[in-house]
């Protein structure tokens, strides 16, 4: 198998992205990444970072393989549960304190909340992008929690449309939703929707 096949088969087992590190772990030098951009069959992200070329950019897996330890939340968190209809404005993502990524430069793509470590995975969960690709996100009663917690920094009007939603959803799990409001300091805050909106 050449150089490049080998590039290409790493690009598929890997949802069409590969750094320069997988590619010099698998014997690959970094030439051939950049021989392989020059033509066309590779698209270069960031520094160490390639994508194929013929693939849709699908920017949620894009944005979870640059930032490790980011899960998608808030806003971003809706729409990936069908609470809120429009794809929000910046990728909203939580990260646990003192985590620092290269994501944060980009102010006008991403919005970035930070929380204490012991609380970051609580919630966690996977669920499938619009390109079908799995990434990380809160589950729904983590992100009403959340969305309540920071509602001055979001849109006012689409958290209490997504409360209201959540409401009527079936399965909503309230008994969890209460836990994680208790958790997170908001056990008032969040009865007081709940007897608003239901």
């Amino acid at each position: 198998m050449s150089k490049n096949d080998l590039v290409l088969k790493l690009l598929k087992n890997n949802n069409g992205l590969i750094t320069s590190l997988e590619a010099k772990s698998k014997g690959i030098d970094n030439k051939i990444l950049q021989r392989m951009e020059k033509l066309g069959q590779l698209e270069r992200v960031e520094h160490g970072l390639y994508m194929d070329s013929n693939q849709m950019e699908d920017e949620y897996y894009l944005s979870q393989y640059r930032c490790k330890k980011g899960i998608f939340s808030h806003e971003t968190a809706l729409y990936f549960h069908e609470l809120a209809d429009r794809t929000p404005f910046q990728i909203m993502i939580t990260i646990p304190s003192g985590y620092n990524t290269r994501l944060l430069k980009e102010k006008n793509k991403y919005k970035f909340f930070y929380v204490a470590k012991n609380l970051h995975t609580i919630g966690k969960i996977t669920m499938k992008t619009p390109y079908g690709n799995e990434v990380y996100v809160y589950d729904k009663e983590r992100t009403i929690c959340d969305c309540l917690k920071k509602k001055e920094q979001l849109d006012s009007d689409l958290v209490n449309d997504a409360v209201r939603r959540y409401l009527k959803t079936p399965g909503s799990d309230y008994a969890k939703l209460i836990k994680y409001a208790e958790l997170f300091n908001i056990k008032e805050l969040v009865r007081k929707y709940m007897e608003v909106l239901i």
